[in-house]
Protein backbone atom coordinates (compact mmCIF):
# COMPACT_ATOMS: atom_id res chain seq x y z
CA UNK A 1 0.00 0.00 0.00
CA UNK A 2 2.87 2.43 0.76
CA UNK A 3 4.25 1.84 -2.73
CA UNK A 4 0.80 2.44 -4.23
CA UNK A 5 0.68 5.82 -2.46
CA UNK A 6 4.21 6.64 -3.63
CA UNK A 7 3.45 5.94 -7.28
CA UNK A 8 0.03 7.65 -7.14
CA UNK A 9 1.64 10.75 -5.64
CA UNK A 10 3.98 10.79 -8.61
CA UNK A 11 0.97 10.55 -10.94
CA UNK A 12 -0.63 13.51 -9.12
CA UNK A 13 2.62 15.45 -9.42
CA UNK A 14 2.72 14.81 -13.14
CA UNK A 15 -0.95 15.76 -13.51
CA UNK A 16 -0.24 19.19 -12.03
CA UNK A 17 2.01 19.95 -15.02
CA UNK A 18 -1.16 20.38 -17.08
CA UNK A 19 -2.61 23.08 -14.84
CA UNK A 20 -4.05 25.95 -16.85
CA UNK A 21 -3.66 24.07 -20.14
CA UNK A 22 -6.18 21.20 -20.24
CA UNK A 23 -9.49 22.76 -19.21
CA UNK A 24 -12.30 21.78 -19.59
CA UNK A 25 -10.63 18.39 -19.21
CA UNK A 26 -9.29 17.30 -15.80
CA UNK A 27 -5.60 17.23 -14.93
CA UNK A 28 -4.36 13.64 -15.23
CA UNK A 29 -0.98 12.02 -14.67
CA UNK A 30 0.04 8.41 -15.23
CA UNK A 31 2.90 6.19 -14.04
CA UNK A 32 3.64 2.65 -15.24
CA UNK A 33 5.58 0.36 -12.89
CA UNK A 34 7.25 -3.00 -13.57
CA UNK A 35 8.96 -4.87 -10.72
CA UNK A 36 9.12 -1.72 -8.56
CA UNK A 37 10.67 0.33 -11.33
CA UNK A 38 8.98 3.16 -13.24
CA UNK A 39 9.18 2.29 -16.92
CA UNK A 40 6.88 4.98 -18.30
CA UNK A 41 5.34 8.32 -17.31
CA UNK A 42 3.02 10.79 -18.94
CA UNK A 43 0.43 13.49 -18.32
CA UNK A 44 -2.33 15.24 -20.24
CA UNK A 45 -0.45 18.22 -21.67
CA UNK A 46 -3.08 20.21 -23.51
CA UNK A 47 -6.80 20.04 -24.30
CA UNK A 48 -7.38 18.02 -27.46
CA UNK A 49 -4.02 16.24 -27.27
CA UNK A 50 -3.39 12.61 -26.12
CA UNK A 51 -4.34 11.73 -22.56
CA UNK A 52 -1.96 10.77 -19.77
CA UNK A 53 -2.35 7.00 -20.18
CA UNK A 54 -1.49 7.16 -23.88
CA UNK A 55 1.58 9.30 -23.26
CA UNK A 56 2.79 6.99 -20.46
CA UNK A 57 2.30 3.77 -22.46
CA UNK A 58 4.00 5.32 -25.49
CA UNK A 59 6.96 6.24 -23.26
CA UNK A 60 7.61 2.59 -22.37
CA UNK A 61 10.56 1.32 -24.42
CA UNK A 62 9.84 -2.41 -24.11
CA UNK A 63 6.11 -2.89 -24.65
CA UNK A 64 6.35 -6.58 -23.65
CA UNK A 65 6.83 -5.44 -20.02
CA UNK A 66 3.33 -3.96 -20.01
CA UNK A 67 1.78 -7.40 -19.66
CA UNK A 68 3.27 -7.66 -16.16
CA UNK A 69 3.08 -3.96 -15.28
CA UNK A 70 0.80 -1.80 -13.10
CA UNK A 71 -0.57 1.49 -14.39
CA UNK A 72 -1.23 4.27 -11.84
CA UNK A 73 -3.54 7.08 -12.92
CA UNK A 74 -5.31 9.67 -10.78
CA UNK A 75 -8.60 9.59 -12.73
CA UNK A 76 -10.60 6.73 -14.19
CA UNK A 77 -9.55 6.07 -17.81
CA UNK A 78 -12.13 7.38 -20.25
CA UNK A 79 -14.36 4.93 -22.09
CA UNK A 80 -15.83 7.20 -24.78
CA UNK A 81 -14.75 8.91 -27.98
CA UNK A 82 -14.16 12.63 -27.52
CA UNK A 83 -11.25 14.64 -28.89
CA UNK A 84 -9.27 11.39 -28.56
CA UNK A 85 -10.16 7.63 -28.57
CA UNK A 86 -10.99 5.86 -25.26
CA UNK A 87 -7.99 5.39 -22.98
CA UNK A 88 -9.54 2.23 -21.53
CA UNK A 89 -9.37 0.62 -24.98
CA UNK A 90 -5.72 1.67 -25.35
CA UNK A 91 -4.87 0.08 -21.97
CA UNK A 92 -6.68 -3.14 -22.90
CA UNK A 93 -4.91 -3.29 -26.26
CA UNK A 94 -1.54 -3.21 -24.50
CA UNK A 95 -2.63 -5.86 -21.97
CA UNK A 96 -1.69 -4.12 -18.73
CA UNK A 97 -1.87 -6.47 -15.77
CA UNK A 98 -3.28 -4.02 -13.21
CA UNK A 99 -4.65 -0.47 -13.05
CA UNK A 100 -4.70 1.63 -9.86
CA UNK A 101 -6.99 4.70 -9.83
CA UNK A 102 -7.39 7.55 -7.36
CA UNK A 103 -10.83 8.89 -8.42
CA UNK A 104 -13.80 7.72 -10.43
CA UNK A 105 -14.72 10.10 -13.23
CA UNK A 106 -18.08 11.73 -12.37
CA UNK A 107 -18.64 12.77 -15.98
CA UNK A 108 -21.81 10.85 -17.04
CA UNK A 109 -20.01 9.81 -20.23
CA UNK A 110 -17.58 7.82 -18.09
CA UNK A 111 -18.93 7.33 -14.53
CA UNK A 112 -17.54 3.87 -13.87
CA UNK A 113 -17.78 2.62 -17.45
CA UNK A 114 -14.01 2.81 -17.90
CA UNK A 115 -13.39 0.71 -14.80
CA UNK A 116 -15.98 -1.85 -15.87
CA UNK A 117 -14.50 -2.09 -19.35
CA UNK A 118 -11.04 -2.82 -17.89
CA UNK A 119 -12.41 -5.46 -15.51
CA UNK A 120 -14.40 -7.10 -18.28
CA UNK A 121 -11.11 -7.44 -20.17
CA UNK A 122 -9.55 -9.29 -17.23
CA UNK A 123 -7.48 -6.40 -15.89
CA UNK A 124 -7.29 -6.07 -12.10
CA UNK A 125 -8.47 -2.63 -11.00
CA UNK A 126 -8.00 -0.92 -7.64
CA UNK A 127 -9.81 2.35 -6.88
CA UNK A 128 -9.43 4.94 -4.10
CA UNK A 129 -5.66 5.31 -3.63
CA UNK A 130 -5.05 8.97 -2.64
CA UNK A 131 -8.70 9.70 -3.35
CA UNK A 132 -8.84 12.88 -1.23
CA UNK A 133 -5.69 14.28 -2.84
CA UNK A 134 -7.04 13.48 -6.29
CA UNK A 135 -10.32 15.28 -5.60
CA UNK A 136 -8.46 18.35 -4.34
CA UNK A 137 -6.26 18.42 -7.43
CA UNK A 138 -9.26 18.32 -9.77
CA UNK A 139 -11.70 20.32 -7.64
CA UNK A 140 -12.45 22.56 -10.63
CA UNK A 141 -13.37 19.61 -12.84
CA UNK A 142 -15.50 17.88 -10.20
CA UNK A 143 -17.33 21.13 -9.38
CA UNK A 144 -17.99 21.77 -13.07
CA UNK A 145 -19.51 18.29 -13.50
CA UNK A 146 -21.33 17.87 -10.19
CA UNK A 147 -22.51 21.41 -9.41
CA UNK A 148 -23.10 22.26 -13.08
CA UNK A 149 -21.18 25.52 -12.85
CA UNK A 150 -17.58 26.72 -12.89
CA UNK A 151 -15.40 26.52 -9.78
CA UNK A 152 -15.63 30.06 -8.38
CA UNK A 153 -12.77 31.71 -6.49
CA UNK A 154 -13.50 35.02 -4.74
CA UNK A 155 -10.37 37.13 -4.25
CA UNK A 156 -9.84 40.47 -2.62
CA UNK A 157 -7.31 42.50 -0.64
CA UNK A 158 -8.37 44.25 2.54
CA UNK A 159 -6.80 46.57 5.05
CA UNK A 160 -6.13 45.66 8.67
CA UNK A 161 -9.30 47.57 9.61
CA UNK A 162 -11.45 45.76 7.01
CA UNK A 163 -11.73 48.00 3.94
CA UNK A 164 -11.19 47.11 0.28
CA UNK A 165 -11.03 50.68 -1.03
CA UNK A 166 -11.26 54.33 -0.05
CA UNK A 167 -14.65 56.04 -0.27
CA UNK A 168 -13.72 57.25 -3.78
CA UNK A 169 -13.17 53.56 -4.81
CA UNK A 170 -9.38 53.98 -4.96
CA UNK A 171 -7.79 50.69 -3.83
CA UNK A 172 -4.14 50.96 -4.98
CA UNK A 173 -2.18 49.51 -3.37
CA UNK A 174 -3.47 47.53 -0.40
CA UNK A 175 -1.46 44.35 -0.98
CA UNK A 176 2.29 44.26 -1.62
CA UNK A 177 4.17 43.44 -4.83
CA UNK A 178 4.71 39.76 -3.90
CA UNK A 179 0.98 39.29 -3.32
CA UNK A 180 0.18 40.96 -6.63
CA UNK A 181 2.65 38.69 -8.45
CA UNK A 182 0.94 35.66 -6.88
CA UNK A 183 -2.39 36.91 -8.26
CA UNK A 184 -0.89 36.89 -11.76
CA UNK A 185 0.11 33.26 -11.21
CA UNK A 186 -3.44 32.48 -10.11
CA UNK A 187 -4.85 34.12 -13.24
CA UNK A 188 -2.79 31.77 -15.39
CA UNK A 189 -4.46 28.80 -13.64
CA UNK A 190 -8.10 29.84 -14.16
CA UNK A 191 -10.21 29.93 -17.31
CA UNK A 192 -11.64 33.37 -16.62
CA UNK A 193 -11.25 36.42 -14.39
CA UNK A 194 -14.38 38.42 -13.57
CA UNK A 195 -14.87 41.98 -12.29
CA UNK A 196 -17.82 44.30 -11.77
CA UNK A 197 -18.60 47.69 -13.28
CA UNK A 198 -17.07 49.86 -10.56
CA UNK A 199 -13.79 47.93 -10.48
CA UNK A 200 -13.54 48.21 -14.27
CA UNK A 201 -14.29 51.95 -14.21
CA UNK A 202 -12.15 53.07 -11.27
CA UNK A 203 -9.21 50.65 -11.52
CA UNK A 204 -9.08 50.17 -15.31
CA UNK A 205 -7.31 46.80 -14.89
CA UNK A 206 -5.61 44.87 -17.68
CA UNK A 207 -6.26 41.44 -16.07
CA UNK A 208 -3.42 39.60 -17.80
CA UNK A 209 -0.44 37.61 -16.49
CA UNK A 210 2.34 40.08 -17.34
CA UNK A 211 4.12 39.33 -14.05
CA UNK A 212 4.01 35.55 -14.61
CA UNK A 213 4.60 33.03 -17.39
CA UNK A 214 1.38 31.37 -18.57
CA UNK A 215 -1.80 31.86 -20.54
CA UNK A 216 -3.98 34.92 -20.10
CA UNK A 217 -7.47 34.16 -18.78
CA UNK A 218 -10.62 35.26 -20.55
CA UNK A 219 -11.66 38.60 -19.08
CA UNK A 220 -15.28 38.84 -17.93
CA UNK A 221 -16.86 42.16 -16.98
CA UNK A 222 -20.35 42.91 -15.70
CA UNK A 223 -21.71 46.10 -17.27
CA UNK A 224 -25.49 45.88 -17.18
CA UNK A 225 -26.22 49.28 -18.76
CA UNK A 226 -23.11 49.46 -20.98
CA UNK A 227 -21.89 52.61 -19.29
CA UNK A 228 -18.20 51.71 -19.25
CA UNK A 229 -16.05 53.75 -21.67
CA UNK A 230 -14.72 51.78 -24.62
CA UNK A 231 -11.26 53.28 -23.94
CA UNK A 232 -10.73 50.96 -20.95
CA UNK A 233 -8.03 48.28 -21.17
CA UNK A 234 -10.77 45.64 -21.03
CA UNK A 235 -11.97 46.64 -24.49
CA UNK A 236 -8.57 46.81 -26.24
CA UNK A 237 -9.04 43.41 -27.99
CA UNK A 238 -5.67 42.24 -26.61
CA UNK A 239 -7.17 39.08 -25.09
CA UNK A 240 -10.57 37.35 -25.16
CA UNK A 241 -13.14 39.38 -23.21
CA UNK A 242 -16.84 38.90 -22.47
CA UNK A 243 -19.09 41.76 -21.42
CA UNK A 244 -22.38 40.68 -19.83
CA UNK A 245 -25.11 43.31 -20.12
CA UNK A 246 -28.87 43.79 -20.51
CA UNK A 247 -28.85 45.66 -23.84
CA UNK A 248 -27.15 43.84 -26.69
CA UNK A 249 -25.47 40.79 -28.19
CA UNK A 250 -22.47 41.44 -30.39
CA UNK A 251 -19.25 39.66 -31.36
CA UNK A 252 -16.03 41.29 -32.55
CA UNK A 253 -12.47 39.89 -32.45
CA UNK A 254 -11.60 39.12 -28.80
CA UNK A 255 -14.66 40.98 -27.52
CA UNK A 256 -18.13 39.48 -27.08
CA UNK A 257 -21.20 41.22 -25.69
CA UNK A 258 -23.79 38.86 -24.21
CA UNK A 259 -27.26 40.11 -23.34
CA UNK A 260 -28.74 38.75 -20.13
CA UNK A 261 -32.39 39.21 -19.21
CA UNK A 262 -32.51 40.97 -15.87
CA UNK A 263 -35.36 40.72 -13.42
CA UNK A 264 -36.33 40.21 -9.82
CA UNK A 265 -37.76 36.73 -10.21
CA UNK A 266 -35.58 33.73 -9.33
CA UNK A 267 -35.50 32.67 -12.99
CA UNK A 268 -34.03 35.93 -14.22
CA UNK A 269 -31.52 37.02 -11.59
CA UNK A 270 -28.53 38.43 -13.39
CA UNK A 271 -25.42 36.85 -11.87
CA UNK A 272 -26.80 33.29 -11.68
CA UNK A 273 -27.55 33.58 -15.41
CA UNK A 274 -24.00 34.78 -16.05
CA UNK A 275 -22.59 31.78 -14.19
CA UNK A 276 -24.94 29.47 -16.09
CA UNK A 277 -23.78 30.95 -19.39
CA UNK A 278 -20.10 30.52 -18.46
CA UNK A 279 -20.81 26.87 -17.67
CA UNK A 280 -22.52 26.44 -21.03
CA UNK A 281 -19.41 27.92 -22.65
CA UNK A 282 -17.40 25.24 -20.78
CA UNK A 283 -15.51 27.55 -18.45
CA UNK A 284 -14.29 25.25 -15.70
CA UNK A 285 -13.17 28.01 -13.30
CA UNK A 286 -13.60 31.72 -12.66
CA UNK A 287 -11.65 33.97 -10.33
CA UNK A 288 -13.66 37.00 -9.23
CA UNK A 289 -11.39 39.94 -8.44
CA UNK A 290 -14.01 42.43 -7.31
CA UNK A 291 -15.36 44.68 -6.34
CA UNK A 292 -17.21 44.13 -3.12
CA UNK A 293 -20.62 44.49 -4.79
CA UNK A 294 -20.24 41.55 -7.17
CA UNK A 295 -18.52 39.44 -4.50
CA UNK A 296 -21.28 40.12 -1.97
CA UNK A 297 -23.90 39.21 -4.59
CA UNK A 298 -22.19 35.89 -5.37
CA UNK A 299 -21.92 35.12 -1.66
CA UNK A 300 -25.64 35.92 -1.23
CA UNK A 301 -26.46 33.55 -4.11
CA UNK A 302 -24.14 30.88 -2.64
CA UNK A 303 -22.15 30.91 -5.87
CA UNK A 304 -18.62 30.40 -4.60
CA UNK A 305 -16.16 27.63 -3.74
CA UNK A 306 -13.03 29.29 -2.40
CA UNK A 307 -12.21 32.67 -0.86
CA UNK A 308 -8.68 34.12 -1.00
CA UNK A 309 -8.04 37.22 1.08
CA UNK A 310 -4.88 39.29 1.32
CA UNK A 311 -4.90 41.21 4.61
CA UNK A 312 -2.34 43.98 4.83
CA UNK A 313 -1.07 46.01 7.76
CA UNK A 314 -2.39 49.22 6.19
CA UNK A 315 -5.36 51.03 7.79
CA UNK A 316 -7.79 53.31 5.95
CA UNK A 317 -9.98 54.36 8.88
CA UNK A 318 -12.99 54.56 6.59
CA UNK A 319 -13.96 53.42 3.11
CA UNK A 320 -15.73 50.54 1.37
CA UNK A 321 -16.11 47.57 3.68
CA UNK A 322 -14.68 44.20 2.78
CA UNK A 323 -17.11 41.34 2.13
CA UNK A 324 -18.04 39.09 5.03
CA UNK A 325 -15.86 35.99 4.98
CA UNK A 326 -17.61 32.61 4.91
CA UNK A 327 -16.50 29.01 4.98
CA UNK A 328 -13.76 27.14 6.80
CA UNK A 329 -10.16 28.37 7.00
CA UNK A 330 -8.16 26.01 4.77
CA UNK A 331 -4.74 27.65 4.70
CA UNK A 332 -2.86 30.70 5.98
CA UNK A 333 0.40 32.16 4.76
CA UNK A 334 2.51 35.22 5.54
CA UNK A 335 3.79 37.11 2.47
CA UNK A 336 6.23 39.90 3.36
CA UNK A 337 3.78 41.82 5.51
CA UNK A 338 0.53 40.53 3.99
CA UNK A 339 -1.43 37.62 5.42
CA UNK A 340 -3.01 35.33 2.84
CA UNK A 341 -6.08 33.50 4.15
CA UNK A 342 -7.83 30.82 2.09
CA UNK A 343 -11.33 29.61 2.96
CA UNK A 344 -13.41 26.82 1.45
CA UNK A 345 -17.05 25.82 1.63
CA UNK A 346 -18.08 23.50 4.44
CA UNK A 347 -19.65 21.24 1.83
CA UNK A 348 -16.59 21.17 -0.43
CA UNK A 349 -16.65 18.26 -2.85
Amino acid sequence: MEKDILYMNRALELALSGRGLVSPNPMVGCVIVHEDKIIGEGYHKRFGEPHAEVNAINAVADKELLKEATLYVNLEPCSHFGKTPPCADFIIRHQLKKVVVANLDTNPLVAGKGIQKLRNAGIEVQVGVQEKEGKNLNKRFFTFVQRMRPFIVLKWAETADGFVAHENYDSKWISNSLSRKLVHKWRSEEDAVMIGTNTAFYDNPILNVRDWVGRNPVRVVIDKDLRLPITLHLFDHSQPTICYNTLKDNVTPNLEYIKIKDGKSESYRFLPQVIENLHAKRFQSVMVEGGSGIINSLLADDLWDEIRVFRSAICFGKGIKAPQIRGVLFDKEHLQGDDLLIYRREDSL
